[in-house]
């Protein structure tokens, strides 16, 4: 009898990690592969407005000629941690209380890694980013979402309230929220720290567009709310606020028992981000700060965008926060919305986002877009023109 006989054959099994079989199918980049040269791309929310300010790129530059190349404190640059504690409300402690992350994407993975054990539960509110069901994925979580409508997506305190249970670990919010530019309102805010603290249930609070506020609304940090302060993880980010997406900096606040694991997991997963870059950024960032106003600029951006869309028979209201325009296409077509961004771009090189990755049925977001508008001016108007010249 031959050796692979006595053996034997092991039965087949589908290649990788269960893991890896739950992430969503990443429609939004599979959608910007396909652009062209002469594409007027709305879709990414790479930002092409504010300009990245030129003294974090000398201060880059800078860094690099003088031989910072090795490894920073894990936890961060001390003097950028020092001054990001100073542009957050209630001042964290910078030597507890932040941790630099190499963006926002790792700072919400080690979050989850930190509070989520395999088969707890994550509430998701929908729509979502679709990055925070990968995180979810990844570190074993089962999603539970609470569904919201359009237009003014306002939370049903009902369904939030019966989304939490004895396996409820987290709950993912973003405020201002990707894609709907919606702010959590004062009541909804207290509601979630009520079920947090019945359900002993971390928040793990997405703030990455908390500088893009609009109208004389304010953003409500967790962090600085009675009832979530004490529970609560928040992300932060450099990418849209700076135009640094590609340095890939963000940081974590928590209270310091949640800090000492939640740097434990960053060691772990990344060591800690660019040396280089959180210098630049240390140098640089506090001078900037006092004529840095992104979001003075962004809204006559939000609505000029608003405008287009109008004209162009879209069904939208102007966002409160953040940087991208939920809009209705039910006046423009009838097909779902994967196949109507695609007929858009090949009609007029105007590239928009469905909004189908933000729903966990992909139906519930065949009938809506999503629009960035941080671009310059003069982006926003070619589209505008390109839009409602189409038949």
């Amino acid at each position: 009898m031959t050796r692979s006989a006595l053996v034997g054959t092991a039965p087949a099994r589908p290649l990788g990690a269960q893991r890896v079989r739950q992430l969503p199918a990443g429609g939004l980049v599979a959608l910007l592969a396909g652009r062209g040269a002469d594409s007027v791309d709305l879709a990414a929310g790479t930002p092409k407005w504010p300009a990245t300010p030129p003294e974090l790129v000398e201060g880059a530059v800078r860094a690099l000629r003088e031989g910072v190349h090795q490894y920073e404190d894990p936890a961060g640059n001390p003097r950028l941690r020092e001054w990001i504690a100073g542009t957050l409300p209630g001042r964290p402690d910078p030597d507890t209380e932040l941790t630099v992350t190499a963006g926002a994407s790792e700072a919400l993975a080690v979050a989850l890694l930190a509070c989520v054990d395999p088969g707890d539960e994550v509430v998701v509110l929908e729509p979502f980013y679709e990055n925070f069901l990968s995180a979810v994925a990844l570190v074993g979580g089962v999603p539970r979402f609470v569904r919201a409508e359009g237009p003014d997506w306002a939370l049903d305190p009902d369904a939030l309230t019966a989304a939490f249970g004895p396996r409820t670990r987290a709950i993912v919010l973003n405020s201002p929220a990707n894609p709907t530019g919606r702010l959590l309102t004062d009541g909804e805010l207290g509601l979630i720290a009520e079920l947090c603290e019945r359900w002993d249930v971390t928040a793990v609070s997405d703030e990455v567009y908390a500088g893009y506020v609009y109208d004389g609304a304010r953003h409500r940090s967790v962090a600085e709310l009675p009832g979530l302060a004490e529970r609560s993880i928040v992300l932060g980010s450099f990418s849209k606020s700076h135009a640094v997406s590609g340095w890939r900096l963000g940081y974590l606040r928590a209270p310091a028992p949640w800090t000492r694991m939640l740097r434990q997991v960053h060691v772990a997963t990344t060591g800690g981000a660019a040396a280089p870059l959180q210098h630049a950024l240390a140098e640089a960032g506090p001078a900037l700060r006092d004529g840095w106003d992104p979001a003075g600029s962004m809204r006559p951006l939000r609505d000029l965008a608003v405008r287009m869309l109008t004209e162009a028979g879209f069904d939208c209201v102007a966002p409160r926060g953040g940087i991208y325009v939920t809009a209705g296409i039910q006046h423009l077509t009838r097909e779902p919305s994967p196949a109507f961004v695609r007929d858009l771009a090949a009609a007029t090189g105007v590239l928009l986002a469905p909004a189908t990755p933000f729903f966990a049925d992909p139906r519930r977001g065949d009938r809506y877009v999503r629009v960035a508008f941080n671009r310059p001016e003069a982006t926003l108007r070619e589209a505008h023109r390109r839009l409602t010249a189409r038949p």
